[in-house]
């Protein structure tokens, strides 16, 4: 919707980000990493996902409250 996309992408879940990185860091990851790397061009992103009590219209209006004390700061 806003933006460019290069592509497509592949999402894989860990419980952690600490069990992402345990993965990536795994031996057995490591073995087959050159096929990745080799034969795909792409970026890899471990990222921190939301908890199961997120609430994004939450989120927004706390953002929105955050960014009007802000600009209110700045004039």
């Amino acid at each position: 919707m806003e933006g460019t996309w290069p592509g497509s992408m592949v999402l894989i879940e860990f419980p952690s980000l600490d069990d992402a990185r345990a993965w990536y860091d795994s031996p057995a990851y490591r073995s087959i990493l050159r096929l990745r790397t080799d034969h795909i061009e792409g970026d890899l992103l471990l990222i921190e996902g939301v908890g199961p009590d997120y609430h994004p219209a939450e989120r927004a209006r706390k953002l929105q409250a955050e960014a009007g004390r802000s600009s209110e700061s700045t004039t």
